[in-house]
């Protein structure tokens, strides 16, 4: 995974998760409740937990199912930090700014952690294990993405007076499943369908820190798709960090597009999105499937990391630029419009100038909707630290500036061509300042209009658009 969660939603404020570095949370939280153990809910009732989560969208989730795992034990959001029992730092490491800002936030405790359970959870726990106490000696859990399934054990035994407990296990068959979900979002939820990568990209942290690719049983994941609904929820987003990779272990042995399909047809969902494809699992019946089934969204989020076969060797991306771009070929062709968006790594060792200029051309090539874009960062663990040839940090930060420049007027080029179009939003953001809506397109596009209407939020309205900008659309309400 490698984009951040960018809904903002104004004057909702999240109690006890705040995602980094752009946050979304409503005033109510919802609690997906499954089989609530009663004497477990009246463990811990008068104390509170406070989650901080940085990163994907497999990490904003990840938070929500951990905060079940508490709210299981009788643990209420706390409204701020500074009030709660247990702190948690949801980590992510994929680039070691992620990294530097989570002991950022435990150095600030040093001294001042006054009887509170201070923990480091996900990608950074994995990454850095026991080290992390040696660093922040007042870290009291430690614990992987992959060992989530242990938290309850872990809490119990801090609970009743451990000082230390750590789960780094990498070696398991199971998913991270949870009696209670709490909803961070009022109106979309996501429901994670494999973890883990099976993939070895030479830059990637991925399979160290989230292990072995696990997929969840079609009907579990089925079952939470009808709950979501029953419980009013309309858009569902799959998540993996190879979520087209998915392979049912069940009898029904679904593929993933048949899974898309019966996610689709549940009663209720209107909206299903999936993030992120893995371009060597991504197959022409995917296309068939968004072409054939309107509750899917006709968004692609397929990360291509470089424009350079040469590199995509080095990074050991298992495809050619070639091969890619036939797979784009294949969306280009689909009868509903289909908009796509990518990561592109910058500055990987012993990129050249061609290399480089390939990644710009590519954009031009595709033409995508949006681009997440990165200088490389070296992480530990992975092949690619140990190159030669590694590419001058103001020379990264040039060739970003200049392709995301490039990016930029695509954009523009791209959004000017839909003034005048009519899209169905679903409406999100309240933007008071400037008295104007705002929600996403079935293609992911941001929304910006007017409307008469005082109150839209969770709606689904239809917008005209009157003008562009680079990464938003602006229009009026069709009345």
């Amino acid at each position: 995974m490698s984009k951040s969660f960018d809904i903002t939603i104004e004057s909702l404020a999240l109690p006890s998760a705040k995602v980094t570095p752009e946050g979304c949370g409503p005033e109510i939280i919802r609690a997906e409740i499954a089989n609530p153990d009663a004497e477990s809910l009246s463990f811990a009732a008068n104390k509170s937990f406070f989650i901080e989560t940085f990163g994907c969208q497999m990490n904003v989730h990840d938070a929500e199912k951990v905060a079940g795992v508490f709210l299981a034990r009788g643990y209420r959001a706390a409204q701020t930090i500074a009030e709660a029992d247990v702190v948690l730092y949801n980590t992510c490491s994929i680039r070691e700014k992620a990294a530097q800002k989570v002991f950022s936030r435990l150095g600030a405790w040093r001294g001042m952690a006054d009887g509170k359970i201070i923990g480091v959870i996900g990608c950074l726990a994995q990454q850095e294990g026991e080290d992390i106490f040696e660093r922040a000696p007042w870290v009291s859990l430690v614990c992987g993405s992959a060992s989530y399934r242990k938290l309850p054990q872990m809490v119990a035994e801090l609970e009743a007076g451990g000082r230390r407990v750590m789960g780094l296990d990498l070696d398991t068959e199971e998913t991270f499943e949870t009696e209670i979900t709490r909803r961070d979002n009022p109106l979309r939820a996501y429901v994670t369908i494999i973890e883990g990568c099976d993939y070895s990209c030479s830059y990637c942290v991925v399979p160290h820190t989230r292990g072995p690719e696990r997929s969840r049983p079609s009907e579990a994941v089925l079952s939470e798709a009808r709950r979501l609904a029953d419980a009013g929820y309309t858009e569902i987003q799959l998540l993996g960090q190879t979520v087209n990779s998915y392979r049912d272990p069940s009898s029904r042995q679904l593929g993933f597009v048949e899974l898309l399909r019966e996610v689709a047809a549940v009663e209720g969902i209107r909206r299903v999105r999936f993030t992120t494809s893995h371009p060597n699992d991504f197959h022409r019946e995917i296309v068939e499937a968004i072409d054939s089934t309107p509750a899917l969204c006709d968004h692609i989020h397929l990360p291509v990391q470089s424009g350079s076969s040469r590199i995509l060797g080095a990074m050991r991306r298992t495809y050619t630029r070639d091969e890619y771009l036939e797979k784009i070929s294949w969306i280009r062709a689909a009868r509903r419009p289909i908009s796509v968006t990518t990561d592109v790594i910058v500055g990987f060792p012993g990129e050249t100038d061609k290399d480089f200029e390939e990644s710009v051309t590519l954009l031009d090539a595709v033409g995508y909707d949006g681009v997440y874009a990165f200088t490389y960062s070296p992480r530990p663990n992975t092949l690619a630290k140990t190159m030669p040839d590694a590419i001058p940090e103001a020379e990264k930060s040039r060739r970003l500036a200049v392709l995301q420049d490039r990016q930029r007027q695509i954009q523009i080029e791209r959004n000017n061509k839909l003034v005048g179009a009519t899209f169905e939003v679903l409406v999100d953001t309240h933007h008071a300042a400037r008295a104007q809506w705002a929600g996403r397109s079935t293609s992911n596009l941001i929304v910006n209009f007017t409307s008469p209407h005082q109150n839209l939020l969770g709606e689904y309205v239809q917008a005209r658009i009157t003008r562009a900008a680079p990464f938003s659309l602006v229009g009026e309400q069709v009345i």
